[in-house]
């Protein structure tokens, strides 16, 4: 017997508890927002500031996360904003105020979702597409659905949905739970169990996996599966908080949710990544909209202020700053030998 791959310590091994360089970073850039927020828009940080806020993050949260599994596969999902707008539509118009049909109706936006989901996955995990082709030609599908169901008009959701989602406990908005839930057991799922760590294996190199007879295919086809019931549980939470949402909801969590992950620490090129964190993030980028709104900046300000979180969440872990310091240095030091 030879020596164990790196993709096969990386699957058996257990967890390592320490702090990722991802979460660490947005928690402090988190805490220093709140902090500038509190002296410069003081409004931004109110009470009734924050029980507004937070339901919203918690949807940009539990949509991060699933983000996050697709992203950690070297993927993106650009059907998110499809899927969760026919999810919303589907758990308003259903019903339409009923009660009593509310729960087949999550039941049939849940199995929609799962479809969309194995269409994403078979295409990409297995046929090997371009992720950004295939899931933009599902997000088109989805929305002809989302038309077909809708025509365009909202509908108001039910009481329960709005009491589950939008209610208070304890002074914290029911949503918030959801998504510390949903944190919790996706964290365990990765961190936890063997298929987790198999599947983080994966996307840490596919190549070593697949030599050690690890199912690339089948856990790559797997993120975008679970992405979907992430977008499903996020979609059913933001019909029942804004009570009456557009067909088209859905659209205002494409840049957020990457942002979102690249911001937890997570490389757009596949690898390890922090649910937390990514929580965290979602959680900094709610702040960042409300903390620029009370500015009273323009829509299209706070949407460039949005990607620059990007850009910069890219710039800090996407790319290997060792590495190009290490070339501007060797330029230096061969313009400094070369004759003048």
């Amino acid at each position: 017997m030879g020596e164990p791959s790196n993709a096969q310590r990386s699957a058996q091994r257990g967890p390592r508890w320490r702090v990722s360089r991802g979460l660490a970073t947005v928690v402090v850039a988190t805490a220093l927002l709140f902090l500038v927020s509190a002296i410069f828009a003081s409004s931004s940080t109110s009470k009734g500031a924050l029980l507004s806020m937070l339901p919203f993050a918690a949807v940009l949260a539990i949509a991060a996360l699933g983000q996050t599994l697709v992203v950690q596969q070297g993927g993106i999902d650009l059907s998110i904003a499809g899927s969760m707008s026919l999810a919303i539509v589907i758990v308003t118009h259903y019903p339409d105020g009923d009660d009593s049909k509310l729960l087949p109706a999550m039941a049939i936006s849940l199995l929609v979702a799962l479809g969309a989901g194995v269409g994403n996955g078979f295409l990409v995990g297995v046929l090997g597409l371009n992720p950004i082709v295939a899931t933009l030609g599902t997000n088109a599908l989805l929305y002809g659905a989302v038309l077909q169901v809708s025509s365009g008009i909202p509908r108001t959701t039910t009481d329960r949905l709005e009491n589950a989602a939008a209610g208070l406990t304890f002074g914290i908005p029911n949503s918030v739970y959801y998504a510390v839930a949903a944190t919790a057991v996706a964290t365990a799922v990765v961190k936890l169990t063997p298929a987790g760590r198999r599947f983080e294996a994966v996307g840490s190199n596919s190549l070593a996996a697949l030599t050690s007879g690890l199912r690339v295919k089948q856990y790559r086809a797997s993120g975008y599966v679970w992405a979907q019931v992430f977008y499903w549980l996020a979609a059913v939470l933001l019909a029942g908080i804004v009570k009456q949402p557009t067909a088209f909801q859905g659209d205002a969590y494409l840049l957020p949710s990457v942002a979102a992950v690249v911001l937890g620490g997570t490389s757009l090129l596949g690898g390890r990544g922090n649910l937390v964190a990514t929580a965290v993030a979602a959680l900094f980028l709610s702040q960042l909209e409300q903390f620029v709104l009370a500015l009273g900046v323009t829509f299209a300000v706070r949407t460039l202020v949005e990607a620059a979180a990007l850009a910069i969440g890219v710039a800090l872990y996407t790319l290997d700053w060792r590495a190009i310091g290490r070339r501007i240095a060797q330029r230096r030091a061969g313009r400094v030998a070369s004759p003048t």
